[in-house]
């Protein structure tokens, strides 16, 4: 009896070692960025009026006493803006950057398996539908920036308006990356990198001698993010310019003529001293630099370069906050 119960337990621990670790789902692209705001109606009318884009639903304030509380700005069938029409943590106007998977089970028992641990109740359970039909589950980056996790349902809110909310005012129909800040270089390039997959494409500086962004491509699609590093974290009001989101355009000079029709009718005011210009980045692209009502920054960039060879990529030292 006890060479069969020993026997059994080999057998078995020989079957849990042979069982294969949990694989990565796709990680396909940017979902979303999600930005506080203080005035609902004046960012309405600067990603609506002046960007051009519709907004096909919203969810309401808690508590039942009327009111928006979130506002879904859609770029395109796959892609969002969310407005939080409510007070911010005290961290700036960032709420989340989203990406999206093709399996958000796998995915957390992935992120799991890898140390990072769920917030909510997916920690515990399986990943739950969002208000707007979708399973999501948010986990937190190295520097606290809250990343959530998409996975699109077929009966959802935003695949109920697939084809839909796509007026030709669209000054973009494309996010092409989001930005926000990094504290620590070595541990954002593992968590992206090393744990989500995300591909290393490009390093600049606006000083040759310190290294400023990195971008990091989306393992399943074409979408990234970019690093913003410091050497010294910004004041909250101040993290409006680094923390932001890239639309992409075909051709800039035909979307400044554009836009600039537009605030000559009163639908956009730049602020002081970041009048609306055509400028050619260190990646030697051409960009289009705008700033919503609460100061977060909306890029405009063509998707090639001015002369279609790539930037060559900088191997400066990150400042001093990152190394």
């Amino acid at each position: 009896m006890k060479s069969w119960t020993m026997a059994g337990f080999f057998a078995a621990a020989v079957g849990l070692a042979a069982q294969p670790a949990v694989t990565r789902p796709k990680v396909l692209g940017i979902a979303h960025m999600a930005i506080y705001v203080k005035d609902l109606e004046k960012t309405r009318q600067f990603y609506e009026g002046f960007l051009g884009f519709a907004e096909p639903f919203t969810l309401p304030k808690k508590g039942g006493g009327g009111g928006v509380r979130i506002a879904f700005v859609k770029v395109n069938d796959l892609q969002y803006i969310e407005i939080f029409n409510e007070a911010d943590r005290g961290e700036g106007q960032l709420n989340h950057i989203s990406i999206y998977t093709d399996d958000g089970e796998r995915m957390r028992d992935y992120l799991v398996a890898h140390g990072i641990e769920p917030m909510g109740n997916a920690a515990k359970g399986p990943v739950p539908k969002g208000q707007t039909g979708n399973r999501n589950f948010n986990v937190k980056d190295p520097d606290g920036h809250i990343v959530e996790i998409v996975e699109y349902q077929p009966d959802s809110w935003t695949a109920q308006h697939a084809g839909k909310d796509m007026p030709p005012t669209r000054i973009a129909d494309s996010i092409m990356h989001v930005g926000f800040l990094v504290g620590d270089l070595e541990k954002s390039v593992r968590f992206y990198g090393g744990i989500l997959g995300f591909q290393e494409t490009w390093r600049g500086g606006g000083n040759p001698k310190v290294l400023s962004w990195v971008n990091l491509r989306v393992p399943d699609g074409k979408d990234y993010v970019e690093f913003m590093l410091y050497s010294k974290l910004p004041e909250p009001d101040a993290r409006g310019t680094k923390n932001h989101l890239s639309l992409m355009v075909p051709n800039a000079e035909k979307a400044l003529e554009e836009l600039q029709r537009r605030a000559a009718r009163g639908l956009y005011h730049a602020p002081e001293g970041k009048e609306m210009a055509i400028q050619t980045g260190v990646n030697r692209k051409r960009q289009i630099n705008l700033y919503d009502p609460d100061g977060t920054r909306i890029e405009l960039m063509e998707a090639e370069t001015v002369d279609g060879k790539p930037a060559p990529s900088s191997t400066a030292p990150p400042p001093m906050a990152n190394r």
